[in-house]
C-alpha cells in the first residue's frame, strides 16, 4: 500500500513538475514576445508613429484572449502587437482603416475610432446610409473616415443602392445622379447606378483612379479580395498601380461608363428643383442626387512662394523612369516626399528638402531606405530648410532658423506638403462638419 502511495506521489510529483516547466517556458516566451513589442513601441514613439491620426484600432484588453488573429489579417507591418497577453497598438498612425483586425477578432475586442482624446479630426456628418445632413447628398469613400480600396468599393455600392432606394428621381432633370470622383468608391457608384438603370454623370477632377492615380507607376497598392459591382469578385493580394487602373478602365468600357475627367467641382447647391453641380469652368449640371467620392486629402497644399505656378512645379509623381538626367528639388519629409526622392535618385541630381530637424512619420522600410541612400551620397538631405523662391532655371532654399538663402540649379520641383481637407467646400454645400476625439466608427454590438 505504501509502495502504491510512493508511486501516485512520484507520478503527481513529476507531471506537476512538467506543468510548471510548461508554465515557466509559456511565461518566458511571453515575456520575451512582450519584450520585442515594447521595444517596437519605444521605437515608433521616437519616430512619431505611435499616435494614430486617422482610423485605428482601440483594443478591448478585457475581451481580448491573444488569439493572434488580428495581427496576421492585417496586411500593414507592426500595426498590431501581443504585450502581456493582450492585443496593443504599435505604429499606430500607419494604420489605412481597412478593417481587418475588426472583423478576424474572434472576441469582438477591437473597435475602429477616429481621432484621439489630444487629437481631434474633422469629419463630415454621415448616417449609417451615407447620407450626409443634407437630404439627398451622400458621401463614400475615404472622404467619410474609412481607408483602403475594399472598404471604398463596398461603401460606393452601398451608397448607391441606399440613392436607389430612397431618392425620388424626376425624368426632367438631365441626371438621377451626380458622381463627384472617380476613385475606387466613385468606379464603383457608377457600376452600381449602372446597374440599376439610374441616370448617372461622374467628374473627376484629376485622372481615373483619383488617389491611386497619383501614386509613382511603381508604388504598389495593397488591396484584398474585393466585390466590383457588374464584374464580380477581384482577387488581389497586391498589384501595382498601372495594372488596378487596367482593371478599372477594362469594366468601365464593357459597361459603356465615362468619365469626365479634369473636370473640378466648385460648388454645390440644393433648392426645390434638385442639385445644381458647378464646375470650375462654368458649368451647370442638375441631378436629383449628388455622391462625394473624393479623398481626405483634397487639394494639394501650396507654399504660397514666388515661382510656384511655373509648369516645372508638380504636387505628384507620375512615370519617374522616364525623368532623368535633371536637378530636382524635392520638398517634404513624408512617406510620399521619401519614395519620390527614392525613385528620381541614381538618374538625377535630387536635394531633399524639409523644415523638421529629423525625419518624422515614415514606414520602417522608407526610413531605413532613406537613410542608407543619404549615406550612400544618392541624395542631399537639408533638413531645417525651406524653399524661398522658383525660377525657371534655380530655385533659393535657406537652411536654419536664420540662414540665408543658397541658389541651386534646377529643372524640377516637387512638392509634397501634405493636402487641404475640402471643409470649406462641404460647408458650403452645407454638410456639418464635427471634430471626432476617439469616437468609435466601427464596433461591435455586443450581447
Amino acid at each position: 500500500m505504501d509502495e502504491l502511495l510512493i508511486e501516485k506521489v512520484g507520478i503527481y510529483s513529476v507531471v506537476l513538475l512538467f506543468c510548471l516547466v510548461v508554465v515557466y517556458i509559456y511565461l518566458r516566451k511571453q515575456r520575451r514576445e512582450s519584450s520585442v513589442v515594447e521595444e517596437k513601441i519605444a521605437q515608433a514613439k521616437a519616430n512619431g508613429l505611435y499616435e494614430p491620426i486617422s482610423l485605428h484600432p482601440v483594443v478591448d484588453v478585457n475581451s481580448c484572449i491573444k488569439t493572434g488573429a488580428c495581427i496576421m489579417a492585417c496586411p500593414e507591418e507592426d500595426i498590431l502587437g501581443i504585450r502581456n497577453g493582450k492585443a496593443t497598438t504599435i505604429n499606430a498612425s500607419h494604420c489605412i482603416g481597412h478593417g481587418a483586425c475588426f472583423h478576424a477578432c474572434p472576441t469582438e475586442a477591437i473597435t475602429l475610432c477616429i481621432g484621439t482624446e489630444k487629437r481631434g479630426v474633422d469629419l463630415p456628418h454621415v448616417s449609417q446610409t451615407f447620407e450626409t445632413n443634407v437630404k439627398g447628398l451622400y458621401i463614400a469613400g475615404e472622404l467619410g473616415g474609412m481607408g483602403l480600396i475594399k472598404n471604398a468599393v463596398e461603401q460606393g455600392r452601398q451608397a448607391v443602392e441606399n440613392i436607389a432606394a430612397a431618392v425620388r428621381f424626376n425624368p426632367l432633370l438631365p441626371f438621377d445622379l451626380i458622381i463627384i470622383g472617380a476613385g475606387p468608391a466613385g468606379i464603383s457608384a457608377a457600376l452600381t447606378a449602372k446597374k440599376n438603370k439610374i441616370r448617372a454623370i461622374v467628374l473627376e477632377q484629376d485622372s481615373l483612379g483619383g488617389t491611386v492615380f497619383s501614386f509613382p507607376r511603381s508604388k504598389i497598392v495593397m488591396t484584398s479580395p474585393m466585390e466590383l459591382p457588374l464584374f464580380g469578385k477581384v482577387k488581389l493580394t497586391e498589384t501595382s498601380k498601372s495594372e488596378l487602373l487596367d482593371l478599372w478602365n477594362k469594366v468601365l468600357d464593357k459597361n459603356e461608363i465615362s468619365i469626365r475627367e479634369y473636370c473640378k467641382v466648385d460648388s454645390i447647391s440644393k433648392d426645390e428643383d434638385g442639385f445644381h453641380v458647378v464646375t470650375q469652368s462654368g458649368e451647370v449640371m442638375q441631378s436629383a442626387a449628388v455622391l462625394l467620392a473624393i479623398g481626405r486629402r483634397g487639394t494639394p497644399r501650396k507654399l504660397g512662394i514666388q515661382g510656384e505656378q511655373l509648369e516645372k512645379v508638380s504636387y505628384r509623381l507620375l512615370d519617374p523612369e522616364d525623368i532623368r538626367d535633371k536637378h530636382i528639388i524635392i520638398v517634404g519629409g513624408g512617406d510620399s516626399a521619401v519614395e519620390s526622392a527614392m525613385l528620381l535618385a541614381g538618374n538625377n541630381t535630387i536635394t531633399l528638402s524639409y523644415r523638421g530637424e529629423s525625419f518624422g512619420r515614415l514606414k520602417p522600410k522608407n526610413r531605413e531606405k532613406i537613410e542608407k541612400a543619404i549615406a550612400a551620397g544618392e541624395l542631399v538631405m537639408r533638413f531645417n530648410s525651406r524653399l524661398l523662391t522658383i525660377e525657371k532655371e534655380k530655385v533659393t532654399l535657406a537652411v536654419g532658423e536664420e540662414g540665408t538663402g543658397a541658389e541651386l540649379q534646377n529643372d524640377l520641383v516637387y512638392i509634397f506638403a501634405g493636402g487641404e481637407l475640402p471643409t470649406q467646400f462641404l460647408e458650403k454645400a452645407g454638410v456639418t462638419i464635427s471634430r471626432k476625439f476617439g469616437e468609435a466608427i466601427l464596433k461591435h454590438e455586443k450581447r
